[in-house]
């Protein structure tokens, strides 16, 4: 496999394990992998009671350079804004809870179960 899809089939990975661990959590999920012309994309849409939730997913091997959270820089997370704000242009504007941004950090080891951590307001 390359590197290019191993990456690619990790990150998958970990996005299914955030949307299970956010449905566990109560919450409804509205789209993975939304797409926003050329300024980007959320990796998950929910909805946590009356506020909208827009989630970034990092998911990294047991000794990798960084936590997968500090991957998300002040960029990531004005970026992360902005797609926010174009999801409730084209989605019929914001919802009564207002918006929250999340991460979720999946860290791989080499054996046992995936680590998840949800970290909500987070950017």
């Amino acid at each position: 496999m390359k590197t290019s899809e191993a990456r690619n089939a990790l990150g998958a990975y970990g996005e299914e394990l955030a949307a299970r661990r956010l449905a566990g959590a109560g919450m409804t999920v509205l789209a993975r992998n939304w797409r926003c012309d050329r300024t980007g994309e959320i990796d998950i849409v929910a909805r946590d009671g009356d506020a909208l939730v827009v989630c970034e997913v990092k998911t990294r091997r047991a000794g990798a350079f960084q936590h997968p959270m500090e991957a998300v820089t002040p960029a990531k997370a004005r970026r992360l804004r902005g797609l926010a704000e174009r999801w409730l242009q084209e989605h019929g504007g914001a919802p009564p809870g207002g918006v929250r941004i999340d991460l979720i950090g999946v860290l791989i080891p080499e054996r046992g179960a995936p680590v998840v951590e949800h970290a909500r307001g987070a950017a």
